[in-house]
């Protein structure tokens, strides 16, 4: 494989099948195919916000399966939340009655 020389002082040479600057010797082909990889992942993790859409990890069929989570989890926490309320309420009032 050939090099194009950039800073031969430095050791940096271009390399012109990934048409990167790397080191003398060295390419960062395997460390790219990583970057690519989690690159992938991240748009997954991002993408999972919005709740719609296909998922890697996930098995087909499963589109909607964040936001029915999302809204069943919400439920129980607001019932939750509102029964405790409403429980200080009402020992509030058996307080002072």
């Amino acid at each position: 494989m050939a090099y194009i020389l950039v800073l031969p002082e430095y050791g940096l040479v271009a390399d012109p099948m990934i048409g990167i600057i790397t080191t003398a010797g060295q390419s960062f082909g395997p460390i790219l195919e990583k970057v690519g990889i989690l690159e992938t992942i991240s748009d997954d993790m991002v993408n999972m916000l919005s709740g719609e859409g296909n998922y890697l990890a996930s098995f087909p069929n499963r589109e909607m399966s964040l936001k029915i989570a999302g809204t069943m989890n919400s439920y129980w926490y607001g019932l939750a939340i509102g029964l405790l309320i409403a429980g200080v309420i009402a020992f509030q009032l058996i307080k002072v009655g």
